[in-house]
């Protein structure tokens, strides 16, 4: 068997249709990624890739490594998910090098409407989410609940100041990763936490500076502890308890709405290299019943329609 039977033989995409589909869900998760507040699990959820995406960052295991190491190939090929993966990062890529500017351009010249848009879906994709719960018990809806009140307390929390040590970079990269592909939760935010959004942004402005290049190679390797490790957890959960976990992601993205709301008032904010970022808000009620309103109140219903006619679509393509 060569590297082309290997990777013909891996799970994912059999037709250029589903490579381009799976493409597309790629693009939604990276645009998802650098929307603030709004994390790419969540719509790897939407979309219905949530599983095979924990599956396939779990697949760079032990034995993946050991027969690279070798100079196996054909086995490492074989062992790990290339072909859905690929696909997937490349969508995901191709969404945050030629959406970035457009989407930061909107956040800063129409907040309202877009938070209201990104509202609407992820208000419908927690409808979505809590059907595969199943039965709605106790031990159910309390960790709904409690992962709803974690979520909701930490997308209000002020980052701190915290050590710029080579550990402690590596600490946030671990977290922050694992933030990345949890629903509701921002993985930028996370670091904006920690105190090292600015930190880890200033070092990749100069990679090549010998220090830079040290914080770089620290961050990048905690991404590949935290995810390796944390999809291996969310994976057994997922096998063993998989209505609580799944109570619980849905919690996560419910307490999440708190910083989706449209309508803001700023109550602190820094600006880091040029850029503002806002440190802490309050929801209000929207100022005035006019035009603006009726729009983000259409752009709601829009984003809420998108993801119900997505998950229509997917259960028919299942069936």
């Amino acid at each position: 068997m060569n590297i082309l039977q290997a990777w013909k033989n891996g799970p994912g995409p059999d037709s250029l249709k589903d490579y381009l589909i799976l493409v597309g869900k790629g693009i939604c998760m990276g645009i998802a990624d650098i929307i603030p507040g709004v994390s790419g699990g969540t719509m790897a959820f939407i979309t219905g890739i949530y599983g095979s995406l924990i599956d396939a960052i779990r697949s760079f295991n032990g034995v993946f490594f050991k027969k690279l190491l070798k100079l196996d190939l054909v086995g490492a090929v074989a062992e790990a998910h290339l072909k859905f993966l690929l696909p997937l990062l490349f969508g995901i890529l191709a969404a945050m090098v030629s959406v970035a500017n457009l989407i930061h351009h909107l956040l800063t010249d129409y907040p309202v409407q877009i938070w209201s848009l990104f509202f609407g879906l992820i208000a419908a994709s927690i409808l979505v989410v809590g059907k595969r719960v199943g039965e709605y018990n106790f031990k159910n809806i309390s960790a709904c609940v409690a992962g709803a009140v974690f979520s909701f307390v930490l997308v209000g929390l002020i980052p701190v100041t915290t050590p710029d040590t080579l550990w402690f970079v590596f600490f946030c990269a671990c977290i922050s990763i694992c933030a990345m592909i949890l629903p509701g939760i921002s993985g930028a935010f996370i670091l904006l936490l920690l105190g090292k959004y600015e930190y880890i942004t200033g070092a990749l402005r100069n990679p090549a500076v010998p220090e830079n290049a040290a914080i770089l190679i620290a961050f990048v390797c905690g991404c590949a502890v935290g995810i390796s490790m944390f999809s291996r957890v969310l994976h057994y959960f997922l096998e063993k308890h998989h209505a609580v976990t799944v109570s619980v992601l849905t919690g996560f993205m419910a307490g999440a709405m708190r910083k989706i709301w449209p309508w803001k008032e700023v109550l602190d904010s820094v600006v880091i290299r040029g850029k503002t970022h806002v440190l802490s808000e309050a929801n209000v009620l929207p100022p005035a019943i006019d035009g603006e309103f009726a729009m983000a109140v259409l752009l709601m219903l829009a984003g809420f329609a998108a993801v119900i006619i997505l998950e229509w679509v997917s259960s028919a393509r299942e069936s």
